[in-house]
């Protein structure tokens, strides 16, 4: 899974399930699809690894009847490995994210779609308790509410990322998962289609999670997340969000309004406070009014001081389950809250920054440790031991310890 990301830095969502170990791009020289003497080779290349394979996955119990139907007609897929390989290097920041994630349209979209599944949504709910609004905003950012489902042939895709090995433990895992899934007979193999990483159905499961979460709802005797109908797809989101910790009635967090002479060293996972600690301290809602208590919560900085602030609680944390990206997080949930009738985050976003490239956080990661402020390792990811390097470096020249890791705090760093 991707490591969790607490305060700012983390400013793109992945865009599914499919996503949680993580994608850090790299430099690839794309085949040109259609090319004979590539797409032979590729193809023997990935012929050889499969019959290599079974021996594992029969003795994780996958049958010969099972293998066979599965890998037929199964060919090497050199669009699957470009678009693996380029990543984009800059990833959006928040606002941008937003733009889309929470677009009028989707809001509309969404509204239109709980109407449409109102009794089946609300029949999900009462069962496990998560409220019909936050599946819906779910569906809408994996598939468009099923819009987009995918229609690459997952087993194909698996086995390709598999064979590819730059994350073979990891696509061989989920290949293995998929075996299981059309053994059982809830979906045949030329059905089972997702994401080119592998993701399916409405809600995108990768397979690993489809076999711990997904449910029969319709009681059809299938977990059926593929077809038309989105009923066991919604119930098996609610499922995995219930068995990951809901709490029914919490929201995922408020946006606040923090006071002058904030202690932005408290914006951070680790420190957790009452709600009425943190009345005490002046955060307040958009509205000036305290935040109902509603458990342990912490302070969430997207974009450091010039940009919106939330108090966030537990069913944030659950959602990271789903996808450990806080801008995912804070999209599904603002989503959620616009579907419901909510207003649109009130505060500004410094629009006029611009995100850091890969290659620029690594650089920031060398001249902060340089400086004396180690990140215990320059691997581009702007994580925890990142954030509080800059906040420290931010405390000694006397900028607000926001731990955002700017294009301006790499400049003053230069």
């Amino acid at each position: 899974m991707i490591k969790r990301i607490l305060c700012a830095g983390l400013i793109f969502s992945l865009p599914s399930l499919a996503y949680a170990a993580g994608q850090q791009g790299a430099s690839f020289a794309p085949v040109t699809k259609g090319s004979p003497m590539t797409v032979d080779v590729s193809t023997q290349g990935l012929a050889t690894w499969i019959e290599r394979f079974k021996p594992r996955a029969r003795a994780a119990g996958i049958s010969n009847a099972t293998l066979d139907a599965a890998f037929r007609g199964v060919r090497y897929d050199a669009d699957i490995i470009r678009r693996d390989r380029n990543q984009s290097e800059f990833t959006k920041q928040i606002w941008e994210y937003l733009d889309s994630a929470v677009s009028d349209t989707r809001v509309k979209n969404g509204k239109a779609a709980l109407r449409k599944h109102r009794r089946t949504l609300e029949q999900i709910e009462a069962h496990y308790g998560v409220e019909k609004e936050f599946v819906t905003a779910v569906w809408g950012l994996e598939s468009a509410y099923g819009s987009f489902r995918g229609d690459t042939r997952v087993i194909e895709a698996l086995a390709t990322l598999a064979y590819d090995g730059r994350r073979g433990r990891f696509f061989e895992q989920q290949l293995l998962a998929a075996l299981k899934i059309i053994q059982s007979g809830d979906v045949s193999p030329r059905n089972m289609t997702g994401s080119w990483a592998g993701a399916m159905g409405h809600t995108q499961f990768i397979p690993t999670s489809y076999l711990a979460y997904a449910v029969d709802f319709t009681g059809d005797g299938k977990r059926d997340i593929w077809s038309d109908d989105p009923t066991d797809a919604l119930a098996s989101t609610a499922a995995y969000l219930k068995k990951s910790g809901w709490v029914t009635g919490q929201p995922w967090g408020v946006e606040v309004q923090l006071p002058a002479r904030f202690n932005y060293g408290l914006t951070s996972a680790k420190v957790k406070k009452s709600v009425a600690d943190w009345t005490a301290l002046g955060v307040r809602d958009v509205n000036g009014n305290p935040v109902p208590d509603h458990g342990a919560a912490s302070i969430l900085l997207p974009a450091g001081a010039q940009g919106a602030a939330f108090m966030i609680f537990k069913n944030f944390h659950v959602i990271e389950r789903y996808n450990a990206a806080d801008a995912y997080v804070i999209g599904v949930g603002h989503l959620s809250d616009r579907i419901d009738g909510g207003p649109a985050i009130q505060a500004n976003w410094p629009r006029a920054d611009r995100s850091l490239s890969r290659s620029e956080k690594v650089e920031l990661q060398q001249r902060l440790t340089s400086a004396g402020f180690d990140t215990q390792g320059n691997d581009g990811i702007i994580g925890p031991n990142t954030i509080a390097a800059v906040k420290s470096y931010q405390a000694s020249v006397g900028l607000i310890t926001d731990g955002y890791a700017s294009l301006d705090i790499l400049k003053r760093l230069r």
